[in-house]
């Protein structure tokens, strides 16, 4: 009994310190060490020119509710240009076809993403107002 109290009182400090030693973190300094920038994120885009779409008034407020909403999908792309504009939730073929000449005549700011410009897709609501 007293040699096994003795061989684990030799031991129990090779154990200590072999537990100390791998506790501590190993660095490897042939790993290469990579820089990642962090990103700002990205903004949308906005609207900064548009234009207004006149209609003859009598057949738009007969057959189109006040705040009528036409709902489009389009892409803008990195000079600020609307592209691909399509229209999801259609009102009437004439007032949709003249909604989405207006529209491809809007500027935007471009979205970006670590300060780059790039495009995107987005949905846009247009509220028709007699």
């Amino acid at each position: 009994m007293r040699r096994i109290l003795a061989a684990s009182l030799l031991f129990s400090p090779m154990l200590f310190t072999a537990a100390v030693s791998a506790s501590q973190p190993a660095i490897d300094a042939s790993a290469p060490t990579e820089l990642r920038s962090v990103s700002t994120g990205v903004t949308l885009p906005t609207v900064i020119h548009s234009t207004n779409i006149q209609f003859p008034s009598d057949t738009f407020r007969e057959k189109i509710p006040n705040d009528a909403e036409l709902v489009l999908t389009l892409s803008v792309d990195e000079k600020g240009n609307p592209q691909n504009i399509q229209v999801v939730s259609p009102i009437d073929k004439f007032l949709d076809a003249r909604v989405v000449d207006a529209v491809r005549q809007f500027r935007f700011t471009p979205a970006t993403l670590d300060n780059q410009p790039i495009p995107i897709d987005m949905t846009m609501d247009v509220v028709l107002q007699h």
